[in-house]
């Protein structure tokens, strides 16, 4: 499957694409024969690949410490990847050793991953592609089980998330500018689009990234009455209620709210306590402050700031960001820079003030995360096949590499289950 002739991130739905219905229809099939048939869907492969044990066996070192982290990678060509799948690791969170429980192959671009709320089942999206799939997962051992794909009725999904009631997923359709609703069914599967959500707008000025509407997320605010969803192609980041009765999306007033030109917003980030939201913007490498009114849901410019040192005069984009619990650092990826920002969140203005920029010790750190313990955050640098861990310093905020390296192929996206 890795060698479909699949569409780079940054690809639009073109007049040729739109025309081309006969090759989506193949690229589809393929997907449904690769995934959907008995006896060829996702191949499982236990252990460190090569453990020697029996396929009923737990890999699991210590049974009484259960979190997992899940990691989804590239897969295809077109992507310059050399990924194989969903890997599943056993995490040690006292010494950050990751030992490899599972890799789940035959899965075009499992680029991002999410768990439901019970943390019973895990879905990934299928990057370039048009299709979500769902898993089980195994609570002891951590490992997962196919259960179903479904169409998402757009192209190439960037990002999904479960609604507050568990009963819905809800996928950004990057290439194709839409919002899919799909429900999840009582045993973890997928049931077919119930909504699919158009974003209007005119798009941005830059004529590679920004020709047609591209949400890159989906995520509620902190008291779970809005959803925001920055739109990279349109420099707009909008807002919907959520209706948990219908699956549908309803339009908050005012419906979005207009990012400077070419900015491109990529992540948000809210702080837990104060009423401030963090947006990488991915096109001008920046990271926007604002003022975050959870009454209707209106985001009022407060900052921006460059997401990579002023001294620094390559090409660089801002990718992702994570807020402590504390609500007193985040932290964002650069890639072109190869590193994570660290900056203080002022509490009293929600202004923010550069910390430290620490290396990620590889290339194109399109992903970073921190851990269930909030002790370490993981860089994923896709261009160079490693995990890189750093220690966190609560007090200081700033990272100390710490841990060994975990290599695996193209990452792009690590989730942590701990039950």
């Amino acid at each position: 499957m890795s060698n479909l002739p699949d569409n780079p991130e940054n690809s639009t739905f073109s007049e040729t694409e739109q025309c081309d219905n006969s090759r989506r229809h193949l690229l589809k099939s393929a997907f449904v024969m690769a995934i959907g048939m008995a006896g060829v869907f996702p191949e499982i492969v236990h252990g460190d690949e090569h453990l020697n044990k029996p396929m009923g066996e737990s890999n699991v070192p210590n049974a009484k410490s259960r979190c997992f982290a899940y990691v989804g990678c590239r897969t295809t060509k077109e992507r310059n990847a050399r990924g194989e799948g969903i890997s599943v690791y056993h995490v040690d969170s006292a010494t950050s050793t990751w030992t490899l429980v599972q890799l789940v192959k035959n899965l075009v671009n499992p680029s991002f991953l999410i768990l439901d709320k019970s943390q019973r089942f895990l879905y990934t999206v299928h990057g370039d592609m048009s299709e979500v799939s769902a898993f089980s997962v195994n609570p002891h051992s951590g490992e997962l089980t196919f259960l179903n794909h479904q169409s998402t009725q757009g192209k190439n999904p960037a990002y999904l998330t479960v609604d507050d009631s568990n009963r819905f997923v809800l996928v950004a359709n990057y290439a194709t500018g839409t919002l899919a609703v799909l429900p999840r069914n009582d045993d973890g599967s997928l049931g077919t689009v119930v909504h699919l959500e158009h974003l209007p707008g005119i798009p941005g000025p830059n004529k590679v990234d920004q020709t047609f509407s591209h949400p890159h997320m989906v995520a509620y605010d902190p008291e779970r009455r809005f959803i925001l969803v920055p739109d990279k192609g349109l420099d707009r980041i909008f807002t919907f209620r959520f209706d948990a009765a219908s699956g549908k999306l309803i339009p908050a007033d005012p419906p979005f709210r207009q990012v400077r030109p070419g900015a491109g917003p990529r992540h948000i980030v809210f702080h837990p306590t104060a009423p401030y939201a963090f947006v990488t913007d991915e096109l001008d490498a920046s990271v926007d402050a604002y003022h975050y009114d959870a009454t209707p849901g209106t985001l009022t410019p407060l900052q921006v700031i460059p997401s990579a040192p002023d001294t620094f005069t390559g090409a660089n984009t801002a990718a992702e960001i994570n807020i402590l619990p504390s609500g007193r650092f985040i932290y964002v990826s650069n890639r072109g820079h190869d590193s994570v920002g660290v900056f203080g969140v002022d509490a009293a203005s929600g202004r923010l003030t550069p910390i430290q920029w620490v290396p990620s010790e590889g290339k194109g750190p399109r992903f970073c995360t921190l851990d269930p313990t909030n002790t370490f955050l993981y860089a994923a640098n896709e261009n160079s096949d490693t995990i890189v861990p750093f220690s966190v310093d609560a007090q200081t905020g700033r990272l100390h590499r710490n841990g060994p390296i975990i290599h695996t192929a193209s990452p792009v996206c690590i989730i942590f289950s701990t039950i």
